[in-house]
């Protein structure tokens, strides 16, 4: 039977460490293990020398192939024990829109995301570890996020739209009784296509971390603005927009994917109507 932990707002950093660190950890290893296996495969796809890029000549082909690879990396990492525990955000612009909704310990949402920042860092660098020079391939270039030929202004708009919309799907289905379970299948089919056909316009990230993770290791800081703030600005949006039309309560928890395991956040699910908690009303 899940653990829901209910803590007051006044808990302090030294508190939710020591109680909760597993947590932070777990998203920095989803985070890590979702950047090494987008460097696995943008190596395999994208590099010259690859036998599988040199046997696939068309760019949208090999985006289809690297989007549904990462998309059912992500389904993998949300559906795993990590992301069930965790709730399966490993993205700063998941974790603040659900804190802005009232659904997130201050001092949570702070480690969480200061936890995804270190394991985007860390989950490039390990690759570069493991794969060594062809994931410096100008071709690969540690699967940088830059904008496309539209420049920095129209991979701001891709960004926050891709943003909008992920966040809105996630809503509606995390606090559908009937959908809920197919939240991760949802997020890693959108993940899919955007790869496919929106990474020409700005690379395709919706996450800051993602893309500091990759930028450091690369040395490559081309219009980082666009990713620390596109993704955030969506994501915050679908959230307000879905409390205007759903009403304050609408949000039962901060998990992608809700189950047995161990929940830290202000979470109403399965408590019945009338019974849940005020604690959105504090936020936006």
């Amino acid at each position: 039977m899940q653990t829901t932990i209910t803590t007051a707002s006044r808990r302090g950093p030294r508190e939710a460490l020591a109680g909760r660190w597993p947590e932070y950890l777990m998203e920095a290893s989803e985070l890590a293990l979702f950047m090494i296996s987008a460097c696995v495969f943008a190596v395999l796809l994208e590099h010259p020398s690859s036998v599988l890029h040199q046997s696939i000549d068309s760019p949208l082909v090999r985006r289809l192939l690297m989007g549904s690879a990462m998309g059912l990396t992500a389904i993998g990492i949300i559906y795993s024990p990590l992301g069930q525990r965790s709730g399966g955000h490993f993205n700063p612009s998941v974790t603040l829109t659900y804190w802005l909704l009232g659904k997130v310990e201050p001092w949570d949402a702070a480690f969480y995301i200061a936890a995804q920042f270190l394991g985007g860092i860390l989950g490039v660098l390990t690759a570069a570890l493991l794969i060594g020079l062809p994931l410096s391939h100008s071709a690969v270039n540690h699967v940088v996020t830059v904008p496309g030929p539209g420049g920095a202004g129209a991979a701001f708009q891709a960004e926050a739209l891709i943003s909008f919309l992920l966040m809105l799907v996630v809503l509606q289905a995390t606090n559908s009784r009937r959908l809920a379970r197919f939240t991760p299948v949802f997020a890693g089919l959108l993940v899919a296509a955007y790869i496919t056909l929106e990474a020409p316009f700005s690379g395709m990230s919706m996450n800051p971390a993602r893309t500091f993770g990759s930028a450091f290791s690369a040395r490559e800081w081309t219009a980082l603005w666009v990713y620390f703030t596109a993704p955030p600005l969506g994501m915050i949006l679908a959230g307000l927009f879905y409390r205007f039309r759903r009403g304050p309560h609408a949000v039962l928890c901060a998990k992608l994917h809700h189950n047995h395991q161990r929940c830290i956040f202000r979470c109403d699910y399965g408590k019945p109507k009338g019974r849940q908690s005020h604690a959105g009303q504090q936020s936006l």
